[in-house]
């Protein structure tokens, strides 16, 4: 039966770590009959539904999305629970690469915390609407006006409440309805029994007061609502809804809502908010690419068209790679074939099913707007599919790129190919988990988000394939910059018997500016044939390949621009190899007369702590090269924030508890590169040079 796309949604729960998103998806299958009984995250159960990994269970976070499909008022809701924590960043970023709108959850005490910022740059990065949902409203220090006015100085959101609390902490009782104007109680053992009644007397004013504040915001986006509010008119569900849903979808503005998941009180109406407001499959615009020409193609989600669907998560099971596929156009049927637009292979799709949480139903078919499985099919994260009459690429997924790295090894021999196994299907699986082999330590380095990032594959290596690995000391992801702009002037000459080798090269190198979205540019000004141009990709590739390693201390060269600006060649003796040996000459000679830095990573850190325990860490964080860049007190406790070089951070949640008596607690996220200090500059420059020179004796 064709399916009613004004009836699908697409949404993803996303926000810091600790605010509540897996407990709020528990509520939501709970209420949408998908499951009977609610399991807690760090309950004495099974655990949350949606946590299904044994490691997540244990550890009380989420590490992988989730999805789920749910029924709520004759409309069909597809639904990812994304992580928290940003060591698992990934996971937000290609959920909501495929997903059509969201609820950001936000802690009623912390606000916006650190990871709310990263989760609201994803959002504004693929133009996801949005639905802000003030959670936990039942904890002490609960402040929702507090927050939403951090939601709009500190996300630069245009927000307005669309609901208010009635009482806060232990009284929190239920919310009162700006939009109809009425007073809602969630009865009964699970809050499953939604009681309307008439504003408390004692709200009657207030909600009058922020119903004014809704309406007057949204004057700016419908001028009949705008005649109507000037002229003190009755002013109806029906006037403010449509108004709400079109800037809503248009991205300029987030309805505020507010509960508490824990407590079932709040979730229905964010379910009946998530109908009215976020928008289907027929609201959003998606775009491709055309592969030959480059040509932008509009995709529309109709289940007649040609087939064009994108593999957004991949995890391998026991019987192959479950593919996890967003279908944007056309339809997809069991025992179809299916053209990998990236490899041009064919695919015959075995099996499709929609999956609920770790459990799965099997499908005949799949239209546009669904989110379903594909089982047994080879293919990377971000590829597109089609039936073989456009050949188009959907948008690729932004992989942010890995800060911290182990050196690991097998504890016995005999464990090294289950190893292998599992750092392969990780790095297919997790695109910000990358795997190499040093070449002069011949170890294999396993890079990723974070300390616990890593910690969680070594765990799982150990779980899963039953193999021991030894870990050394983490490293961090340093990289090299040059000192400032330098010319260089490079002739390479060769002659050994019979053709030589000559390739001259004249130009300057720069720096990109900071904002700037590569980190390699190359300028070609050459005039007049001074090089001819078929040797000029092999200068632009001779120069690729030295940014990978640069001269100082061994680490990718950054923010790098260079103008090719004159040269000479030989008759005879010049060659594509010549010209790209003779850039590599010049990056190793001159870069270094730049007077090169060394870079390292910065985290934004952002600790909660005791009032007690402020001097204590705010001295450590001092001690650890740290800068501190403000605080907030929050009833008893206090926000720290801070900048501080990840080198100075490994083994800090262990010492912050010691220091702390388990009281405080961290977030941490990458920001920028920065110089290191010359000291350690030259401690990176003097171990670079050792290992260099032990590799050379071997």
């Amino acid at each position: 039966m064709k399916q009613d796309l004004n009836h699908v949604r697409n949404i993803g729960i996303s926000a810091h770590i600790d605010s509540g998103k897996t407990t709020m998806t528990e509520r939501i299958l709970f209420y949408c009959g998908k499951i009977h009984k609610i399991e807690e995250v760090r309950g004495k159960g099974d655990g949350a539904t949606m946590d299904h990994m044994e490691l997540e269970k244990e550890k009380g976070i989420t590490i992988t999305s989730a999805a789920t499909t749910v029924e709520w008022e004759n409309h069909k809701i597809n639904i990812i629970d994304t992580p928290g924590h940003v060591d698992f960043t990934i996971e937000v970023e290609r959920s909501l690469r495929v997903l059509d709108g969201g609820i950001m959850i936000l802690c009623s005490v912390g606000g916006v915390q650190s990871q709310s910022l990263t989760v609201d740059r994803q959002m504004k990065r693929y133009n996801i609407p949005r639905i802000a949902f003030i959670n936990k409203m039942d904890r002490t220090g609960a402040d929702p006006f507090s927050v939403k006015d951090q939601i709009v100085d500190k996300l630069k959101l245009n927000a307005e409440f669309i609901s208010l609390p009635i009482g806060a902490e232990d009284d929190f009782k239920g919310i009162v309805d700006l939009i109809e104007m009425k007073a809602y109680y969630y009865d009964g053992e699970n809050g499953e029994t939604v009681r309307t009644e008439e504003i408390p007397d004692d709200l009657a004013d207030k909600a009058k007061e922020y119903r004014e504040i809704l309406l007057d915001a949204l004057t700016m986006f419908d001028d009949d609502l705008a005649e109507k509010v000037m002229e003190e008119a009755e002013i109806t569900p029906a006037d403010i809804n449509p108004v709400i849903r079109k800037a809503t979808i248009a991205c300029e503005f987030v309805p505020v809502m507010l509960g508490s998941a824990f407590k079932n009180k709040g979730v229905q109406t964010a379910l009946d908010a998530v109908l009215e407001y976020l928008p289907s499959p027929i609201d959003r615009k998606y775009k491709a690419t055309e592969y030959k020409t480059e040509k932008e193609v509009e995709i529309l989600p109709d289940p007649d068209k040609p087939l064009v669907a994108m593999a957004f998560k991949l995890t391998d099971e026991q019987f192959g790679q479950l593919t996890y596929t967003r279908i944007y156009q056309g339809t997809m049927r069991k025992g179809d074939s299916v053209i990998n637009n990236r490899t041009g292979k064919k695919i015959r799709v075995s099996r499709i099913v929609r999956m609920f949480s770790n459990d799965r139903v099997d499908e005949d078919e799949a239209s546009a707007g669904d989110i379903i499985a594909m089982l047994g099919v080879d293919c990377s994260t971000g590829d597109t599919f089609s039936d073989g009459q456009l050949n188009v690429a959907m948008e690729s997924i932004f992989v942010p790129e890995p800060v911290i790295s182990f050196a690991i090894e097998p504890k016995e021999r005999k464990d090294v190919d289950q190893i292998s196994k599992a750092l392969n299907r990780f790095m297919r699986e997790d695109p910000t988990f990358r795997v190499r082999v040093d070449e002069e330590s011949a170890q294999t380095i396993i890079s990723g988000m974070g300390e616990l990032h890593l910690e969680i594959y070594v765990e799982r290596i150990k779980r899963e394939y039953k193999a021991e690995v030894v870990v050394g000391m983490p490293q961090v992801a340093y990289r090299e910059r040059l000192g400032g702009t330098t010319a260089f002037d490079y002739k390479h000459k060769k002659q050994t018997g019979g053709s030589g080798q000559y390739g001259h090269v004249v130009g300057t190198f720069e720096l990109l500016d900071d904002d700037a979205e590569v980190d390699y540019e190359f300028v070609d000004k050459i005039t007049q044939g001074r090089i001819p141009r078929e040797y000029i990709p092999a200068v632009d590739k001779g120069f690729r390949e030295s940014i990978e390693k640069g001269p100082l201390c061994g680490y990718p060269v950054l923010g790098l621009k260079v103008t090719l600006k004159d040269g000479s060649y030989h008759d005879v003796d010049s060659s594509e190899m010549a010209f790209r040996a003779a850039a590599k000459g010049a990056f190793r000679e001159f870069f270094l007369q730049s007077n090169p830095n060394v870079l390292e990573p910065i985290m934004s850190i952002e600790i909660e702590t005791p009032m007690e325990y402020q001097g204590t860490v705010q001295g450590d964080l001092a001690s650890r090269r740290g800068i501190l860049t403000g605080q907030d007190t929050q009833g008893d406790n206090v926000v720290i924030r801070g900048e501080v070089p990840l080198k100075e951070m490994f083994g800090y949640s262990t010492e912050i508890r010691s220091k702390t008596q388990g009281k405080a607690g961290f977030s941490m996220e990458f920001l920028t590169y920065r110089k290191v200090p010359v000291a350690v500059q030259e401690a990176l420059a003097e171990e670079a040079r050792k290992k260099k020179e032990a590799g050379n004796k071997k």
